[in-house]
């Protein structure tokens, strides 16, 4: 019997940066095994430097939109991984049987902030960039924990 991929979601505050990247990097590495989707409690729009960034990784996020739950109510979601604190927190209660794991990441566009250097914003961004990819690439053996009785 044909099974189904399962239906990943990446929640963020605002959909613009962390749940995009994220969102991008399982497409790019699992997307032969999952469905990914990225949503925020609230949207922010995308976020250039992390559109940038993930370009410079090989992967083309610049046609993405920054969506609320509202947007994917009729996707039967199986996970859903929180990507930040404030979405942990706030996560609404899904129906069906999805599982929500929570794995956050520093918000880049807050740690940029405070950097005069353009191309040192750019190295906060990087390094999310890298850590979420590093986090996505466990995504297998995390489903497999999660449907494994």
């Amino acid at each position: 019997m044909l099974q189904r991929k399962m239906n990943i979601l990446f929640l963020c505050t605002g959909n613009s940066c962390r749940s995009q990247m994220a969102e991008g990097w399982a497409r790019h590495l699992l997307g032969d095994r999952v469905n990914t989707y990225s949503a925020g409690i609230e949207t922010h729009g995308l976020n250039p430097s992390a559109v940038a960034v993930m370009a410079e990784a090989g992967v083309d996020i610049s046609s993405h939109t920054s969506k609320t739950l509202d947007d994917l109510r009729d996707i039967p979601l199986d996970l859903v991984i929180t990507v930040c604190s404030h979405a942990d927190e706030n996560c609404p209660v899904f129906p069906g049987s999805a599982r929500v794991i929570h794995h956050g990441f520093d918000d880049p566009p807050k740690l940029a902030k405070a950097e005069t250097n353009p191309e040192k914003a750019l190295d906060h961004y990087r390094r999310v960039r890298d850590e979420i990819r590093d986090y996505v690439q466990t995504l297998p053996a995390t489903i497999n924990d999660l449907i494994t009785p």
